[in-house]
């Protein structure tokens, strides 16, 4: 995951620049669609954990190059993000002080201005060199053992206070506590005269004379994760997937001829560098299905199927030879994958293709000879063991 999530960081910010990768790790449908693709499991919370985990170890040696930096991550290590910041503000010159501020204030509204049940145990802090920044950080209800992802971006950052969020993730608790509310820009205004002006006494007599209700804030792009972990058709744009499918089938002999060469994998390799090719180039409206990206190299936990680390070792060798050649000037693998994913999109409006049953079904035959691998261990010795205890 790690080598994965770090070349296709190095794809996007070739093509589109490294403000553009901050602004697609602020996307919650974004975010939950690059680590599907990366092959942690679509729908488990541990998406999050895992993605910052792997961008921080696959950018660590490339951070002098991309300029872009990973501070903070789980538990001990989100309470040294202000080191972190503090040691790269030495190293690179940005102004550390106002990002360790800026750090703090997130962790801060989203654990006392929001108070929606969630505890905050991850804070992910990504940082460039000229001091922009986003914050994916996320919180744990452990009496219902559901997470809440928090999204933040300071190019879209008018407030800290007044609707700072570019997203949040996570299933609806009912009425919350949301002072960042633009509605609640009046109460938070009478909140600092309360505590200048009143005592304690007269501040819970005010409180016990509010009444009334008002409307619901408007949405922010909001992912709602379904109970089940299994991928359904009910959660895939079918259409997207025999575009994808068929543009594999018609641009990877045209566009890959090389790779082609690799017996019984090069085929399969090119339907999964479509859907990496669409991470990198698609448009927000297309993560509105992240389970779909899934389907390129499945999951740990065997939903959709278990992990082809054979494909899976083909796409990252196929992009870093990619990513090696376009710095050298030679852009002609990097437009291939474009092509291929523009292709996919034309394709998608006329394209027939099997269901998603039969589309998973088929991969899951297969993956013992794609060294297919789960949490559960090796398909190949996995399907043995079935045959001798059927035997």
């Amino acid at each position: 995951m790690s080598m994965l999530g770090a070349v296709i960081c190095q794809a996007i910010v070739h093509h589109y620049g490294r403000d553009e990768f901050l602004r697609r790790l602020s996307h919650p449908f974004w975010f939950q669609s690059f680590g599907a693709v990366m092959g942690m499991d679509w729908h488990s919370s541990g998406i999050t954990t895992s993605v910052i985990g792997a961008l921080k170890r696959g950018l660590a040696p490339l951070s002098d190059e991309l300029g872009i930096h990973v501070c903070g991550g789980r538990g001990k290590h989100s309470r040294r993000t202000p080191d972190e910041l503090r040691a790269l503000g030495d190293r690179i010159g940005f102004d550390a002080p106002a990002l360790t501020r800026a750090s703090r204030l997130v962790a801060k509204v989203d654990s006392a201005a929001v108070q929606d049940g969630f505890e905050l145990y991850l804070h992910g802090f990504f940082v460039t060199d000229d001091g922009k920044w986003t914050v994916v950080q996320q919180g744990m209800n452990g009496d219902k053992r559901q997470a809440r992802r928090y999204h933040w971006h300071s190019a879209e950052l008018t407030s800290f206070v007044d609707e700072p969020h570019t997203g949040i993730e996570g299933p609806s608790q009912g009425s919350i506590i949301n002072l960042t509310d633009r509605r609640a820009a009046a109460s938070r205004s009478v909140q600092l005269d309360l505590l200048g002006t009143l005592g304690p006494d007269r501040i819970v007599q005010e409180l016990a004379a509010i009444s009334g209700e008002e409307s619901p804030q408007p949405p922010l792009p909001h992912l709602l994760m379904p109970a089940h972990h299994d991928v359904r058709a009910s959660g895939v744009f079918t259409r997207r997937l025999h575009g994808t499918l068929a543009a594999a089938a018609e641009k990877g002999p045209v566009d890959f001829p090389e790779l082609l060469l690799t017996p019984g994998v090069g085929a399969r390799t090119v339907q999964s560098l479509a859907m990496v090719a669409e991470v990198v180039h698609g448009a927000p409206y297309r993560f509105q299905d992240p389970a779909r990206f899934s389907l390129a190299h499945g999951g740990k936990d065997r939903h959709p199927y278990p992990v082809p680390l054979k494909v899976y070792d083909e796409t990252i060798r196929v992009l870093k030879s990619a990513v090696r050649n376009a710095k050298l000037g030679r852009d002609e693998e990097m437009q291939a994958l474009k092509r291929l994913d523009a292709q996919a999109r034309q394709l998608e409006r006329t394209a027939t293709g099997p269901s998603l049953d039969a589309f998973i079904t088929g991969e899951r035959g297969r993956s013992p000879d794609l060294d297919g691998r789960s949490v559960f261990g090796w398909e190949r010795d996995l399907a043995r063991a079935d045959k001798t205890g059927s035997g």
